[in-house]
């Protein structure tokens, strides 16, 4: 009674071969070539009784198994005597060709497999493009006065009253009372005098009084206030620059923004 098989779809000879060897639990290195050969022809035959195409490809390798296996069947030849002993035919068996192509075959069939499964395990997974969150980014007020430590601040107000203290004054004819909004703006006109910057102490002359430093000191804490200017050092105790920023760089204040 002939065996009856379940036609299954192979890639290949390869494939077909390695089906038959799994299935009969053969050793792939130690194949018997006559069994294999006797299964790999009646999966032709049953292919051909159900008029499924056979590639070339199959018959090819049926060719080379019926080959390998009236090799094995011949007697081997006496051994050739030659000076040089290059070629020793007892050890050559003719599978081994048949094998290696079998090894790399199911070397790369694994891997195909494993790459096939990672991918059905992408498919899983969903994804969109990203999207701009710019608009939920929370902003961040700028502190006008940030790196700039209140003691800077105090000792630079109390080395410009110490300057005033030591000036000696020859005579006082009057005294002009200054604003606030009007030292602001002319703090404002200095720095654009001056490129948009500069340093503490130059905003006073050697005959700058304690009304004026008091008010210049106001006006600097309102123009850092409204975001006009900005005050840094460079270093630890170093002279601090005031900097215009490009927003406050305009000269003019509103008429109702400062009333002193």
């Amino acid at each position: 009674m002939k065996p009856h098989y379940k036609l299954e779809t192979f890639e290949g000879p390869l494939d077909l071969l390695l089906h038959l060897i799994d299935k009969s639990e053969i050793d792939i290195y130690n194949i018997p070539i006559s069994e294999i050969t006797e299964q790999y022809m009646e999966v032709l035959a049953a292919m051909q009784e159900l008029e499924l195409e056979v590639t070339s490809e199959f018959l090819v390798m049926a060719a080379t198994l019926l080959a390998i296996k009236s090799h094995m069947l011949l007697p081997k030849p006496p051994p050739l005597e030659l000076e040089d002993d290059f070629y020793d035919d007892e050890n050559y068996d003719p599978r081994a060709e048949l094998v290696q192509k079998l090894l790399e075959y199911r070397k790369y069939k694994a891997i195909a497999e494993e790459l096939r499964d990672k991918e059905l395990a992408r498919s899983l997974v969903y994804t969109r493009e990203p999207e701009d969150l710019t608009p939920f980014v929370r902003e961040v007020e700028v502190n006008p006065v940030e790196g700039l430590d209140i003691a800077d601040l105090v000792i630079a107000f109390q080395r410009a009253l110490r300057k005033a203290k030591s000036r000696s004054t020859v005579a006082k004819i009057r005294r002009d009372e200054v604003s606030v909004k009007e030292r602001m703006r002319e703090v404002l006109t200095l720095l654009v005098d001056r490129g948009g910057k500069v340093l503490f102490s130059r905003l006073f002359d050697h005959s700058a009084e304690r009304e004026e430093i008091v008010v210049t000191f106001l006006a600097l804490l309102e123009l850092m206030k409204t975001k006009r200017i900005v005050c840094f050092q460079n270093r630890l105790f170093d002279d601090i620059v005031i900097q215009a920023k490009e927003e406050g760089a305009a000269v003019e204040l509103p008429s109702d923004e400062i009333g002193y």
